[in-house]
């Protein structure tokens, strides 16, 4: 009736909405879905109405070994369908009432805390249990179904294995049958792991099987573990262990080392030195024939007597050591050694070894120098460090390239160490070389021995005569040529300067150096002469001819007064300046001042001329320059302050304490003044005031007076000294004048 209604709804009706299970479906053409509530109308019913089951006396606690099945009809996933496993009834209840235990949710049928701990006491034969299926979940209120579950005690199946051997490389179908397990419970799975992973399987029966052909040399043993489990994966009892032993064959013949470097024997070494020790692997079991190996001698000469023998060998331990023939140096020889296992007996396997082994040079030859005198070698005492002063050769009459390596030293006549060696460690060729500078008022000659010797120990005799080389190195003097204190010089010059002014003065560079004599060169106009022992450049004639802004070059020579063959030159550079338009006129002295050296941060100012003076020629600004002597420009400094005055400075940080006259030109408008400033250059104390040398003060004594007082003095003291001694004199010879009776007599004591 409802359905029909609902038909008749989808036609009279162009749209719908209708609300079900929170959700809006359009009612029209569409197709329509109803949703008919289910009712709890179905029963559950088990699969069968009486099960019979197993169970081994070996069941561990709560693993199950029964599942039920039930179903039940109504919508699944809803309390309709929900159903709830229970035991009603246990016959017998001995030894206890409630020896099984069931899951309400699975149905998994599994031993009961009671049940587990008195099962070995359970009767003969089988428990009956009636067990009951509901729905609706865990309410009071639903459809029930009951069953009878017949569970039949057995005895325990599942006990330990013995051990197997299988022999490795067995020649058997495969899959190979090799031992059986069984649980005597129902409804079982057999699982099988092994440790490591290895080529065995299980079957349903309980049966276990190796699948192929096993190594031992691969793997010696393995442990195999075989669990019995329900349908869920879970163990009825501990896993049963199998041990696998695979037992050994002769399937693996001796491996010989790989053949390694030459083996170096020195030649001359005794008989039973060691050469060498074969060491051939096997493996086959570890103390079995199988592994069992012995060595035999196949080259060279096996068969020859003892005394012929050059090598022997041990057969057990597979040592080889020199015999007693010779043997030369440079000779190779490949020893050949058989590896035999099962003792050497019949039937084993053998492997050839190979030893190479060199006969060796020993060093027994020294080094030796080609000439053990060397001709003597001349160096001028200026020679830089590092120059090659020769080089020396040695020899050496060894083989072996290790031997004749050498090693140099200056064995005598460095004590200073001006001398060095330098080879290659490869090379008989040392190269002496200069390491310091040479000085021919030190020491003009030096004689040096240089010995070799091997880098190596050397065996045998030691070094002979031929091992050391005297060199002599001569040491030549050397004069520097002279220097001068500038290496140009310049001057600005008007052209209107008269013959004889004074232009600059040539100075060398150390004071305390040689005198020298000075010369112009190139002097073509012959402007200008040098004093040749002073080195004032002069003006010789007026300067006709020369126009301002020329530059005028010459030479000045300097030669050693001492030592005619040295001498030294510099340029020098003449600026013509426009002559003067009047007579120049010169400006009273500055008075003097006085500046501290070392050179402290103060100077002197030095003002232009006064406005009321004659020669002011108007007002400022005054340029100031300093002199053109080159030596007063390198001492001082000169700056402007303003157009009227200007600040004098030390130029070096050092100039000789004592008064100094410092010309400056001043300038104005193409006139020229030149100022004379007296300048005393002194020491200073901390305060910056000059220290100057203190005259006697009046009133104080002169140090004659001083020196007159002191004689005096130790006159009188010496005088007063005499006449207390002659007293005493006196004094004593009195005593000695007086009668024997007047001597006081000793006491004897």
């Amino acid at each position: 009736m409802v359905a029909a209604w609902l038909w008749l709804l989808c036609f009279l009706v162009p749209q719908v909405t209708l609300e079900t299970e929170d959700r809006h479906v359009l009612w029209g053409p569409q197709p329509v879905r109803v949703r008919v509530k289910d009712e709890n109308d179905q029963v559950p019913h088990f699969s069968q109405a009486t099960y019979k089951v197993q169970l081994s006396r070996g069941t561990r606690l709560g693993v199950p070994f029964f599942f039920l099945e039930a179903s039940d009809g109504d919508e699944p996933g809803t309390a309709n369908s929900d159903l709830r496993f229970h035991i009603l009834n246990q016959a017998p209840a001995q030894p206890a009432s409630d020896m099984f235990q069931l899951e309400p949710r699975l149905g998994a049928l599994a031993l009961s805390p009671e049940g587990s701990a008195s099962l070995d006491k359970a009767l003969e034969g089988y428990y009956q249990l009636l067990v009951q299926v509901k729905d609706m979940g865990d309410q009071a209120s639903g459809h029930q179904a009951t069953a009878t579950i017949d569970v039949s005690i057995v005895e325990n199946t599942w006990v330990p294995l013995d051990p197997v051997h299988l022999a490795e490389n067995l020649q058997v179908p495969y899959p190979h049958h090799i031992a059986q397990v069984h649980w005597n419970g129902g409804n079982v799975h057999y699982h099988l792991e092994s440790q490591p992973q290895g080529p065995f399987d299980v079957d349903t029966e309980g049966k276990l099987y190796v699948t192929q052909e096993l190594d031992r040399e691969a793997q010696a043993e393995y442990l195999l573990q075989v669990r019995a489990q329900n349908t869920h994966s879970e163990d009825y009892a501990e896993p049963l262990e199998l041990q696998v032993v695979v037992t050994d064959e002769n399937d693996n013949a001796p491996v010989c080392p790989p053949r390694g470097p030459s083996v170096s024997i020195p030649e001359l070494s005794p008989p039973g030195t060691k050469v060498a020790k074969v060491s051939a692997e096997d493996a086959d079991a570890p103390s079995s024939p199988n592994s069992h190996v012995v060595y035999q001698l196949l080259s060279p000469e096996p068969e020859e007597p003892a005394e012929l023998r050059a090598f022997e060998l041990d057969s057990s331990s597979g040592s080889v050591t020199l015999g007693a023939a010779q043997l030369q140096a440079g000779q190779n020889i490949l020893l050949q050694v058989l590896a035999m296992d099962l003792g050497g007996t019949d039937g084993g396997l053998s492997s050839t070894c190979e030893i190479p082994v060199t006969i060796t040079d020993i060093n027994d030859h020294a080094p030796e120098f080609t000439a053990s005198q060397i001709e003597p070698v001349s160096l001028p005492e200026d020679a830089e460090p590092g120059t090659l002063v020769t080089t020396l050769t040695a020899t050496d009459a060894d083989l072996e390239p290790a031997f004749r390596l050498m090693d140099f030293a200056i064995e005598a006549g460095d004590e200073e160490g001006t001398f060095s060696l330098d080879w290659e460690p490869d090379s008989g060729h040392v190269q002496l070389r200069l390491l310091k500078n040479l000085s021919y008022e030190a020491v003009p000659s030096h004689k040096l021995v240089v010995v070799v010797r091997n880098v190596e120990e050397l065996v045998g005799p030691g070094p002979g005569p031929g091992a050391t080389a005297t060199v002599t190195v001569l040491v030549e003097r050397v004069v520097p040529p002279p220097q001068l204190d500038q290496e140009s010089y310049e001057a600005s010059v008007p052209i209107s300067t008269p013959a004889g002014s004074l232009l600059l003065t040539v100075q060398p560079s150390d004071p305390l150096s040689s005198p020298l004599r000075f010369s112009l060169v190139n002097d073509s106009e012959g402007w200008l002469c040098i004093k040749e022992i002073s080195g004032e450049v002069h003006t010789a004639r007026p300067l006709q001819g020369a126009q301002p802004g020329d530059m005028y070059t010459v030479l000045i020579e300097a030669q050693d007064a001492d030592e005619p063959t040295l001498s030294t030159s510099a340029t020098l550079v003449i600026h013509f300046l426009k002559a003067l338009p009047a007579p120049t006129p010169t400006l009273a002295p500055v008075p003097s001042r006085h500046l501290c050296t070392p050179r402290q941060d103060h100077g002197v100012v030095v003002s232009g001329p006064r406005e009321d003076s004659d020669l002011a020629g108007g007002h400022g600004p005054f340029s100031f320059a300093l002199g053109p002597n080159p030596t007063v420009q390198r001492d001082w400094r000169l700056r402007a302050l303003n157009g009227s005055h200007a600040y004098l400075t030390l130029g070096l940080h050092w100039v000789e304490p004592r008064e100094h006259v410092v010309p400056i030109a001043v300038s104005h408008n193409n006139q020229i003044w030149h100022i004379q400033v007296r300048v005393i250059v002194c020491r200073c104390n901390v305060e910056g005031q000059c220290m100057r040398k203190v005259g006697r003060m009046k009133g104080m004594p002169t140090k004659l007076s001083a020196v007159g007082i002191l004689v005096g003095t130790l006159i009188a003291i010496g005088i007063f000294l005499i006449l207390i001694f002659t007293h005493l004199t006196l004094a004593r010879k009195k005593d000695l004048d007086q009668p024997v009776d007047n001597v006081p007599l000793k006491v004897a004591v």
